[in-house]
């Protein structure tokens, strides 16, 4: 008896200090991967990130792994220290893409031809799938010609979405179900650092792309960095973004992205 009360007591004292946890504030970081962001270094563990997006392993042609045929970069980053991040234990690893949106639809199965390439050549990371860097959104009256050019993806793969013309998260979720092949995912890019829509209004896209699509097949990003004065982009403050975090809380969400935007600074200023 003595032995079942001490179990007991146990299993209430474990049941209380997980209660006790915080929600982690995210669940991923994404990074952007170009010659000046071959390091990605920060304290996103802290927020909760256990997941990395890596936007792609090459881009404009140029390979950022070794083995793939496709010219490699002057330097490489170093996979190996990655993969023993606390925020890289499980990955989403990018393909070949385009800096350039409008080049990237155009020449789509170029891409997946380089993607393939890339696949077979993947670093040495705690894979858990795949995303093919061509974003979409509504305003892509050929997006659907990308469906058997998915096909020839390997699985489990992540395509992004976007909808800066705020068709609302129904259209855009029947628009996808239309054409999008059922065993692909969508990373849902919320907007917000654009000023398209506030948090409450990202999440109800969300909540809409998961009723039609299912709730396992749809994940976040949140924007992390805001319009800026003289250049394109700055981060977003501690103020700015929590409310973001908040409102997501229930799906993945990843930070978009952690070597621009989210530094050691930010990471405080969000815990505080």
């Amino acid at each position: 008896m003595g032995r079942c009360v001490a179990r007991l007591a146990a299993v209430v004292l474990t049941a209380a200090l997980s209660a006790c946890q915080p929600t982690p504030l995210v669940q991923g970081v994404a990074w952007q991967v170009d010659n000046a962001h071959l390091e990605p270094h920060g304290d996103w563990q802290a927020l909760g990130a256990t997941d990395l997006l890596i936007q792609w392993t090459a881009v404009d042609g140029t390979a950022f792994v070794a083995g793939s045929g496709l010219p490699q970069a002057p330097h490489l980053p170093d996979w190996p220290r990655i993969a023993r991040e606390p925020w890289a234990q499980h990955v989403l690893v990018g393909l070949s893409g385009r800096f350039d949106e409008a080049d990237a639809r155009a020449h789509a199965a170029q891409l997946v031809d380089e993607s393939i390439r890339l696949a077979a050549a993947a670093p040495p990371l705690q894979i858990e799938g795949w995303y093919f860097p061509v974003e979409v959104d509504p305003t892509w009256q050929d997006a659907a010609r990308l469906a058997p050019l998915l096909a020839r993806l390997p699985k489990p793969l992540w395509i992004s979405v976007y909808d800066r013309s705020n068709i609302g998260g129904a259209a855009l979720a029947n628009w996808l179900d239309d054409w999008l092949p059922h065993d692909v995912g969508v990373l849902f890019q919320d907007g917000v650092g654009v000023y398209a829509r506030g948090p409450e209004a990202a999440r109800a896209y969300a909540d809409a792309l998961a009723a039609r699509l299912g709730p396992s097949r749809v994940r976040i990003i949140a924007e992390a960095f805001r319009p800026d004065v003289g250049k394109p982009f700055r981060a977003a403050t501690a103020a700015e973004l929590k409310p973001q975090l908040d409102a997501y809380r229930g799906y993945r969400t990843y930070l978009f992205d952690g070597p621009h935007y989210v530094s050691r600074e930010l990471v405080s200023g969000l815990l505080r």
